[in-house]
């Protein structure tokens, strides 16, 4: 089993990317599935042009996208990508979209294809904390979710699942953020290696049925 493992680069005030950082040091194998690491820019579908030849190159079984989140305290795998990017802040490239789809062709959502509540469970046995996030946002981390969830629909449907998680700023991020949680980089890669570990254990598996909705 192949999964490629991608991690936007720094963007806004950030020097640094806790997904870039945390991603670097995940092993080469976990739970006997080959990881293939990509460090993808935090531009608007220059990011998803980079994921669709990795795919092409690599073949994997799985991809998962990782992202920074600045203000979460837990590693947070998303339910849910929108048709919809509404940029707060330019990306790298100094591209700022407002209220525009992202793919004229594609459903109004995707939900991820990844056991997003059993990789919930096997990262809180790792002693983390996790949750199941309903928003991945409007920025680049929702356009890649949506955008690999359309390459695998339209482009790879031999790729059996996709998805993102959403992971929080480092304490050196937060240094002059007061009052703002972060997590050390070995949590966040052992968080993210008991993610994908379960991706493995649920491969051809149903997701867990365990609660993980919210009521706002």
């Amino acid at each position: 089993m192949k999964i490629l493992v991608t991690a936007f680069d720094p963007f806004g005030e950030d020097k640094i990317n806790p997904a870039t950082e945390a991603v670097k040091t995940l092993p080469d194998q976990i739970a006997g599935a080959e990881v293939i690491k990509l460090e993808i820019p935090t531009v608007f579908v220059k990011s998803a042009e980079v994921v669709s030849q990795a795919i092409a190159d690599h073949q994997p079984d799985y991809v998962v996208n990782v992202g920074q989140a600045g203000g979460r305290y837990a590693l947070t795998p998303e339910r849910v990508a929108i048709n919809w990017d509404d940029a707060r802040i330019a990306d790298n490239e100094g591209k700022q979209p407002i209220d525009q789809p992202i793919q004229a062709d594609g459903p109004a959502a995707y939900f991820s294809s990844l056991p997003i509540k059993a990789m919930v469970a096997a990262i809180k046995e790792a002693q983390l904390p996790a949750e199941v996030s309903n928003t991945a946002g409007t920025f680049v981390c929702n356009h890649i979710m949506y955008q690999t969830l359309y390459l695998i629909d339209k482009t790879y449907p031999e790729v059996k699942g996709a998805g993102f998680i959403h992971i929080p700023y480092l304490p050196e991020q937060v240094v002059d953020r007061p009052n703002t949680p972060s997590m050390g980089l070995t949590d966040i890669s052992r968080g993210l290696e008991a993610a994908i570990s379960a991706i493995v254990a649920y491969d051809g598996k149903e997701d867990l049925h365990s609660v993980g909705g919210k009521t706002h």
